[in-house]
């Protein structure tokens, strides 16, 4: 048996002992029918970044396969902003590979990832599924790389405070039960995310922690494995919509807000990148972090600002980012440095076998050292449209390719120390610094929008649309405005609680 699917925690995988790339009409039938379900719910993303339903009761096999074979029609303009109800139908077509089980249905339910399709049967231009793959295939066009991602997605979880096992505030990293009080709630949702066919890494409790008005603020964060872009979009929202659900069932909140309170942690949502060509990770040459790395960092640094657009997306993005906390605020690389922009995690160059030193009995074990090397890009947070944020670290790495001074930028731009103890001082003042409001990060996209235009991966009316709304928060200087008046915060933060 393919060891990829033995352990296979999706039941649709191990059901047809095939993997979700091979998954065709007649297999959806065939489990369906085996299996007793009785209802079909088309999901898709909306322009607000999260998932909606379409559901259907399946009436007869004719009917079941009407529904994958032509999908069905929906009003696009209560879904996007930029369609007029004039011209208002879509078309939302399943795409067989993300079909999983619906873990909160009462009766068997299959959920199954629509793309959104125009009148004439054609990829909407302006849909974020789209716009993903559009700037993936580009990306493999121009530069002969793949692009893989994940995402590090970090919540709060809020309920009534408990008044035993108290943890130190703000030293809630890696906490372990009884002083970390919802960790059998993220290990069930865990289990639900990986069986609907995302790729978890693993998950524990985050830094965040803190009690306010006779409540328990807990952050937590579950860490994916790196897929293809397309996919690694796909994993975050379905396990945003879980977690909801899930809190939703225990009568408890979640929250991916960017800031719930000035001086604690916010929740960032990270992003690892890797290049892949012909199955090989590109991130490693000689053990050391190749050319192609560092022009992909050099891209990601040179659109920085205006790739704010689409992982900051509201006003309290910019509360996050502020000097002096784990979030960055300079655009700057480095290895193994949290304070950076762009970090180069810790990977497995070393020579020396740790699991034969601490296993004595283990023989010498080979490993893949450079599979598993990433660049990690560390400004977006829960706010992020995940599909137009993925899309533009594509047109950012495909940009830092083709640009002839790349390496002089990753030369110029590498801080080796902690930018927040006083050592770098002389060397930040010469570099550039992100956004600090969404009327900023519109600025810096109006001035880019010509590298994201390149080749049609977004189109000019989008990004005019992305500029108005942010524009449109009229938030400049809002941390002046806002940093000493917390009440007027304190609005913010609800108006936003639920983003993303």
């Amino acid at each position: 048996m393919d060891d990829t699917i033995s352990l296979n925690p999706n039941p649709l995988v191990q059901y047809l002992d095939k993997h979700p790339s091979a998954f065709t009409k007649a297999d959806l039938i065939s489990y369906i029918e085996d299996n007793f379900v009785e209802q079909i719910n088309f999901r898709f993303v909306g322009g607000d970044g999260r998932l909606k339903e379409l559901n259907f009761v399946i009436n007869s096999r004719r009917h079941l396969d009407n529904l994958l074979s032509m999908g069905e029609r929906v009003d696009g303009s209560n879904l996007f902003s930029h369609i007029r109800p004039g011209e208002s139908d879509l078309y939302v077509i399943p795409r067989y590979r993300t079909a999983f089980l619906n873990p909160f249905s009462e009766v068997p339910a299959l959920d199954i990832l629509c793309t959104y399709f125009d009148k004439d049967g054609r990829p909407t231009t302006m849909s974020p599924e789209n716009i993903v793959s559009r700037a993936h295939r580009v990306l493999r066009e121009q530069t002969g790389y793949t692009m893989q991602a994940m995402g590090e997605l970090e919540y709060y979880v809020i309920d009534e405070k408990e008044h035993f096992f108290e943890t130190e505030d703000q030293r809630g990293y890696h906490e372990a039960s009884p002083f970390s009080r919802f960790g059998e709630f993220r290990q069930e949702a865990m289990l639900a995310i990986a069986q609907a066919g995302c790729h978890i890494k693993y998950g524990h409790s985050e830094v965040g922690n803190f009690s306010l008005n006779d409540l328990e603020y807990a952050q937590n964060e579950i860490e994916f494995l790196p897929v293809d872009m397309e996919d690694a979009a796909d994993e975050l929202v379905i396990a945003k919509w879980i977690l909801r659900t899930l809190a939703y069932k225990y009568g408890i909140t979640v929250t991916f807000a960017p800031k719930i309170t000035v001086g604690k942690a916010g929740s960032g949502l990270h992003i690892h990148t890797q290049l892949v060509r012909d199955g090989r990770n590109m991130m490693m040459e000689g053990g050391h972090l190749s050319d192609t790395a560092k022009r992909t960092i050099a891209g990601f640094l040179s659109l920085a600002p205006s790739l704010t657009a689409f992982g900051n997306t509201n006003p309290t993005s910019y509360f996050r980012l502020v000097p002096d906390q784990e979030a960055p605020t300079t655009i700057c690389w480095g290895d193994r440095n949290r304070s950076v922009l762009v970090r180069v995690p810790l990977g497995w160059s070393s020579p020396l076998n740790m699991v034969a030193h601490a296993n004595p009995l283990e023989p010498d074990i080979p490993a893949d050292h450079a599979g598993r090397q990433t660049v990690e890009f560390r400004c977006p947070d829960g706010s992020a449209d995940v599909y137009l944020l993925l899309a533009g670290l594509a047109v950012a790495a495909r940009h830092g390719l083709q640009m002839p001074e790349a390496l002089h930028i990753t030369e110029a731009t590498y801080v080796n120390d902690d930018l927040h103890n006083g050592r770098n001082d002389n060397a930040v003042k010469y570099l550039a610094h992100l956004p600090s409001s969404c009327w900023e990060s519109a600025q810096y996209l109006e001035e880019h929008k010509d590298i994201y235009m390149k080749y049609n991966v977004f189109s000019e009316d989008l990004l005019k649309l992305i500029i108005n709304k942010l524009k449109g928060f009229n938030d400049k200087n809002i941390r002046e405005r806002l940093s000493y008046n917390q009440e007027e915060l304190l609005k913010l933060v609800n108006k936003f609680f639920h983003c993303g």
